[in-house]
């Protein structure tokens, strides 16, 4: 049976699972039984079936880590604006975790955390948008689904670059306790991003973008190649220079470690 209870913050209820396939198949399923909530949150100690970007499973240890998805109700944006939201929950995840990692921490295109080029966490957003005749394309719940290692140290050799925040640190922390601080934080963006204050979220993300202003090898297609990361736009676009400056949409390019 979940758990439910609330965080330190009034604006999050939180359930508590022992095991699920997705903490946001959890989710998506509380907007099709009628009882989504905004700012709900979902924490299991163990996912059977994580997701991650681009179809990809996320694998974590039983008990180890955060596996977390909150269900957010954009009404304050425009479909048009997802890259608003996905900024604010990057910016949220990674001043959660700079409480405990003193440097070395970025955020990386377009909303992975990495700690000096090891992957400690990720983040996979999935919109449920209106298809009626009267409200079609009214953007109407965010998933937002994080998953961040902390106390795993031993990851399947198919894991590029891991690292968990018991690595970085050397200490244990208690999960459950931890994703309910990190709703605090992404609860004090969320209430920046609807009061106007993207500009401030947006100025964060670039300062701490992964590998920005150095040269780093991508591939397209299948043409690999050198490139400069200059920055993000606030449509979610990564530019780059090389031999000239280049806009890049999300899933048109790999990184090359």
């Amino acid at each position: 049976m979940p758990h439910l209870t609330d965080t330190k913050n009034d604006h999050h209820r939180f359930i508590e699972l022992q095991s699920v396939d997705s903490t946001n198949n959890y989710a998506r399923l509380q907007i099709q039984q009628g009882l989504a909530q905004d700012r709900l949150a979902i924490f299991a100690h163990h996912q059977t079936a994580g997701k991650g970007q681009r179809g990809k499973k996320w694998e974590a240890e039983k008990g180890a880590n955060i596996a977390l998805s909150v269900l957010i109700k954009p009404d304050f944006l425009k479909l048009s604006q997802q890259f608003s939201l996905s900024a604010c929950i990057a910016v949220s995840v990674h001043q959660f975790l700079s409480n405990y990692i003193l440097d070395g921490l970025k955020i990386k295109w377009p909303n992975d955390l990495y700690w000096q080029d090891r992957k400690a966490g990720g983040i996979l957003i999935e919109s449920v948008v209106s298809s009626s005749s009267t409200e079609n394309g009214k953007w109407l719940w965010a998933i937002a689904g994080m998953g961040i290692n902390l106390n795993q140290t031993n990851f399947p050799d198919w894991i590029q670059q891991p690292v968990s925040l018991k690595q970085i640190t050397g200490k244990t922390f208690d999960t459950l306790l931890m994703a309910k601080e990190l709703c605090i934080f992404l609860d004090n963006n969320l209430f920046e991003l609807q009061n106007a204050e993207f500009d401030k979220i947006f100025r964060y993300y670039n300062q701490m973008l992964f590998k920005r202003d150095e040269i780093v090898k991508l591939r397209k297609g299948g043409r690999a190649f050198e490139a400069q990361i200059k920055s993000v736009n606030q449509s979610g676009q990564l530019i780059i220079q090389h031999a000239t400056e280049e806009i890049i949409d999300f899933g048109e390019i790999e990184w090359v470690f």
